[in-house]
């Protein structure tokens, strides 16, 4: 039986916090336990937020929580013709599509939607369902913006990606601290339909992080994603993409979320809870493993 591989996959769009330090540890420390591989991912698909600099003061914050890196690190960036590749296959299947409404007019949907006393559904993490470009163009409205080449997002049409896939999928979720890690895993319904038509990929971007981490964690031949609780629900779109480009897949383990005053996740925006700034602030590993509970 091969090893298993884990990853730690952070984007250097902003300073690490807290969070990242709970999850990159418990990536590491299960490795270790399980007699692993821990391997860390560079997802820097966002070429304008991700900078060199950020990526630097990542390693070295990474370096600072004493990560063993068993090889080079994977960047997103080298990688666009494996996303531009799968993209294919999904439009050879005939299961994309591209949408030109913009957030605000999405927005704005919705908004008179359920101001005229209707409601409207939404993901599990909030966003308003797409409605479809003819809920608010005309045909020649329509027309326009795909002859002036407007921006647009290219949206997997999860009704047809269900349909071939079946209404059936689960996905694999095991425990993901201390002896839950070797508990066998459970067998948990994947509710894709939860999440309408997601997007795949943008205009001038070549894929968007749902399609990115399975072509990844694929390429990477990682057998155990461990990562945040509010990732959980998304695990179903993931499984359907993997089962659409015939990709293996993992079990899944999600982790506690350390959460701020007020209740929601950490932000990167957040410099108060940065390993940056709490390192130069005078904090220990040790006092960090303390107040995350490691």
């Amino acid at each position: 039986m091969s090893k298993p591989v884990f990853r730690f996959a952070p984007s250097p769009n902003g300073h690490l916090h807290i969070g990242h330090a709970l999850s990159a540890l418990l990536n590491a420390r299960a490795a270790v336990a399980l007699d692993g591989r821990f391997l860390v991912r560079v997802e820097d698909i966002d070429q304008a937020r991700c900078t060199a600099a950020l990526e630097a003061d990542m390693f070295e914050d990474l370096e600072w929580l004493g990560l063993p890196l068993d090889e080079p690190a994977l960047r997103q960036s080298n990688h666009f013709p494996d996303y531009r590749a799968a993209l294919e296959r999904l439009q050879d299947l005939g299961l994309i599509y591209p949408a030109y409404l913009s957030r605000a007019e999405i927005k704005r949907f919705v908004q008179v939607t359920e101001d005229s006393g209707g409601s409207w559904p939404r993901d599990p993490d909030g966003a308003p369902l797409y409605p479809g470009d003819r809920a608010m163009l005309s045909e020649a409205e329509l027309s326009d913006r795909m002859e002036s080449d407007a921006p647009f997002t290219l949206r997997l049409d999860m009704g047809k990606a269900l349909a071939r896939v079946g209404a059936d999928l689960t996905w694999q979720e095991a425990g993901s601290e201390g002896k839950a890690l070797f508990d066998p895993p459970e067998a948990v319904a994947a509710e894709a339909a939860n999440w309408g038509d997601v997007v795949v990929a943008r205009k001038d971007t070549p894929t968007s992080y749902h399609l990115a981490v399975v072509v990844d964690d694929a390429r990477q031949g990682i057998t155990d994603v461990l990562r945040g609780q509010d990732l959980y629900h998304a695990t179903s779109v993931h499984r359907v993409l993997q089962e659409l480009l015939g990709l293996p897949q993992p079990c899944y383990r999600h982790h506690r979320l350390i959460l701020g005053p007020d209740g929601r996740k950490l932000s990167k925006s957040n410099d108060d809870t940065s390993l940056r700034s709490l390192r130069e602030g005078g904090l220990t590993l040790t006092e960090l493993r303390r107040r995350i509970g490691l």
